[in-house]
């Protein structure tokens, strides 16, 4: 696969995995952390705006890959 088609589909990948993945965090706050303390959705943001990070990363390292040799 070409490097930039690669880049291409991995920022898709990425805006992607953004936009639901903040909607989904809200929705899930909004469902169960309406009576908690400020302190719950403070470890709550917390955790869940570091979680994302993680399938990011691998999409990341899946664009950033290097191309195999024989393969075009």
């Amino acid at each position: 696969m070409p490097i930039r088609l690669k880049k291409f589909i991995g920022m898709l990948a990425l805006v992607a995995l953004v936009i639901v993945y903040a909607l989904v965090s809200t929705a899930i706050a909004v469902a169960h952390l309406a009576d908690s303390s400020a302190v719950v959705h403070l470890a709550f943001y917390l955790f869940s705006g570091l979680l994302w990070v993680l399938p990011a990363m691998l999409i990341i390292k899946w664009m950033e890959g290097k191309p195999r040799e024989g393969r075009r």
